[in-house]
């Protein structure tokens, strides 16, 4: 068993770091309190190819497998959870192109992702961790399709290309009639709502979808009519391992502040980390972080190899969400009344961790997922 990485990983590794100390920290808390669209330090991110890394390099990505790009992940999230999430949430559109896209559809918008964001709608108001529930509908017609429905929480949505849109096409078959479409912006029909107020990752923009018979040509679905539920499916087992490394960044980030605080604080005449009441918290947020990356690259390097990583996908999703909650929690705990303050990092960091134990799944359903997964096992 080689836990090591290879020199190529290391070097994507390195870079991501420098990016994130060098660009992505010092414009953090100015895009935290405007919540703008960071489009500076996406056009530079473009540059070193974070914004593409899954397409092959044959659509013009970079080629990265899904170990690469949690490595890229953990680190950018370190700088910023919303910059990070800005930057490689293409991965989430690029996905369900890479799995059912044709030839032609991968051309023309593996190369739109390359130039701006896109956009995966599939959350609805009332129809969040019960995919199935969707109802948006997807009506045939002579020449293609009729798209009428409303998406919220979409992130990306107000400056995204295209989307790709996941509706019903057999409303009867409930998760087996889910279709997925691919809907260009300026659509007729197609309207994106001012942006979301959010408590955390505001770098990264969300918005509500309304389409009201949005008209698409036959080519605009993406697979085969019925497969959506599927591709949404095979779209996380991919995705959550790169969110799980989202948490992963923003721990090892409050760990690392934690610790420098501990080291120059002082209380009753030595520094705070000597009691164990601090000295104990920063072991426990090392030892979880240390076990959530794990976790997380284990899910990585399973897709890597083409191996099923539906659990091991829960598992690090879950516990890194749920470790990141807790270890920023308790770095504002060690920083104190300072903790407290937005002139210190931590505050936002804790803010930032909250979303990650809600989208892509809640942790709650990611311990479903566990629960159903581990009864198909078959060793016992």
């Amino acid at each position: 068993m080689d836990f090591s990485l290879t020199p190529e990983q290391r070097q994507i590794q390195a870079l991501a770091r420098t990016f994130a100390r060098e660009v992505v920290v010092p414009a953090a808390a100015g895009y935290d309190q405007s919540a703008a669209f960071p489009h500076p330090i996406v056009s530079e991110a473009r540059k070193l190819g974070f914004t593409h890394l899954i397409a092959p390099e044959a659509y013009g990505g970079v080629g990265l497998g899904p170990l690469e790009v949690v490595l890229v992940a953990e680190e950018l999230a370190w700088g910023c959870a919303g910059i990070a999430a800005t930057i490689l949430l293409n991965n989430l559109v690029a996905e369900p192109l890479l799995i059912a896209g044709t030839k032609e559809q991968k051309q023309k918008y593996l190369a739109l992702l390359r130039e701006s964001p896109g956009a995966y709608a599939l959350t609805e108001p009332h129809a969040g961790s019960d995919a199935g529930a969707i109802a948006t509908r997807a009506n045939k017609t002579a020449d293609g399709w009729l798209l009428s429905g409303r998406k919220t929480w979409i992130s990306h949505a107000p400056e995204a290309a295209f989307l790709v849109v996941f509706a019903k096409t057999g409303p009867e078959a409930a998760h087996k009639g889910i279709s997925a479409f691919l809907v260009e912006r300026g659509r007729k029909g197609l309207e994106v709502s001012k942006k979301l107020p959010k408590m955390g990752q505001r770098a990264s923009s969300a918005a509500e979808v309304v389409l009201d018979e949005v008209e698409l040509p036959a080519d605009s679905l993406l697979g085969n009519e019925g497969d959506g539920f599927r591709i949404a499916m095979k779209v996380f087992d991919r995705s959550r391992p790169m969110v799980a490394a989202f948490a992963v960044g923003v721990s090892q980030r409050a760990l690392d502040e934690a610790v420098h605080y501990a080291t120059q604080r002082e209380a009753f005449g030595q520094p705070i980390h000597q009691f164990q009441g601090v000295g104990f918290k920063l072991a426990e947020m090392g030892m979880r972080t240390q076990a959530a990356r794990l976790l997380t690259r284990e899910a990585a390097w399973k897709a890597q190899q083409g191996q099923p990583n539906t659990l091991e996908a829960a598992y690090a999703k879950a516990y890194a969400a749920d470790t990141a909650m807790w270890a920023t929690t308790e770095a504002v705990q060690v920083f104190g009344g300072y903790g407290y303050s937005t002139e210190y990092p931590v505050e936002k960091l804790m803010r930032d961790a909250k979303v990650l134990q809600i989208y892509e799944g809640t942790s709650e359903i990611q311990r479903t997922i566990m629960v159903r997964e581990l009864v198909r096992d078959k060793r016992w």
